[in-house]
């Protein structure tokens, strides 16, 4: 059986949840079983209790409001401990179709993706601004190159992985879990793809950002994190590199002057290209450290999957000694009649 959890981080959102949740798919092709879990991020309003008035499954508190981060990560976990084959992620204030969740399970039912993005066609999305789309579109194609992915919509919320996947994912950003997630699944090379989807306008403004700097900003960071847990060789080394090339200019500046009589006056250049070549160098050595803390972390990786992996194993054991307890019970009063014959 394959079943199928859609979880919704919630922030304050008892006005739009429970359209959200009458929006969703009772069934799909190729999937049993479809549960709906709720994430309250430390709501102020009645957003737990509209949840569970809607008949939802699983409902899911943090005490405090900890970020979009932590309550995609807590999703998983819990769509993971629920035994969920398949996790759709979407959002409560209904930018997302609904119905439209069945196009992202598809290619992961059929085999053809562990990873699916819903692609909003930021391009020509008549619900964003046009700086809203430059952006998208500027951010997307940052998120490619970093990722080794083919994915145009990179920030989009509305997306399916499998059971494997969430395994695998540990979001380690406090701000956004879209950016990081598509980078650490390329550089795991794991299959994603993409499919288009529709979207409704959402009147409210983002809680997400306060502002189009700040969003920038954040994502920015998100990205160069990311990007550097992943390649730390490359990043650091590279800058290195360009550092040491930078300094060597003022260097060989300083030996033509000196070779023609005149070093005297420009000591200063060989002062400032040696201090960057020493910074290169120093990159360097931490792009080789930071390479070995990387492998690492690829280690506690695996070990975590591993874990994660056992616990599914005991909990089917779990199961199975629940089932069997009731036999066991019935076949007792059957040996000791058979006795009392004899």
């Amino acid at each position: 059986m394959t079943k199928l959890i859609i979880q919704i981080p919630c922030l304050n959102e008892a006005e739009t949840l429970l359209q959200t949740i009458i929006a969703l798919p009772r069934q799909i092709d190729g999937v049993d079983e479809i549960e709906v879990l709720v994430i309250d991020d430390g709501s102020s309003d009645a957003t737990a209790q509209v949840a569970r008035a809607a008949g939802v499954q699983h409902v899911v508190h943090h005490a405090g409001n900890r970020g979009l981060a932590a309550a995609f990560q807590t999703g998983l976990a819990a769509s993971l401990k629920a035994g969920a084959d398949i996790i759709v992620n979407t959002d409560a204030d209904g930018q997302y179709e609904g119905a439209d969740i069945a196009l992202l399970v598809a290619p992961i039912v059929k085999g053809e993706a562990d990873i699916v993005v819903g692609d909003r066609g930021v391009a020509k999305n008549a619900h964003f601004s046009p700086l809203k789309r430059r952006l998208q579109r500027i951010g997307s194609s940052v998120v490619r190159k970093l990722s080794n992915t083919d994915i145009t919509d990179a920030v989009s919320g509305f997306r399916a992985m499998s059971r494997d996947v969430a395994q695998r994912i540990n979001i380690t950003t406090e701000f956004s879990y879209t950016t990081d997630m598509l980078i650490q699944a390329g550089r795991k090379r794991l299959a994603i793809t993409s499919v288009p989807i529709r979207t409704h306008e959402t009147p409210r403004p983002s809680r997400l950002f306060r502002s189009v700097p700040r969003f920038i900003m954040h994502t920015g960071i998100t990205m160069a994190r990311a990007y550097t847990t992943y390649n730390p060789l490359r990043a650091f080394v590279g800058t290195g590199l360009i550092m040491a090339l930078i300094g060597a200019i003022p260097i060989l500046r300083f030996i033509w002057f000196y070779l023609n009589g005149a070093g005297d006056g420009h000591v200063q250049s060989l002062v400032i290209g040696g201090v960057l070549l020493l910074l290169g160098v120093i990159l360097a050595i931490m792009g080789v450290l930071a390479d070995l803390i990387a492998s690492n972390r690829k280690l506690m990786e695996t070990s975590l999957l591993e874990t994660r992996r056992l616990n599914d194993r005991l909990d089917e054991l779990s199961k199975d000694e629940v089932k069997a307890k009731p036999r066991a019970r019935t076949a007792k009063p059957v040996r000791s009649v058979s006795a009392g014959r004899k």
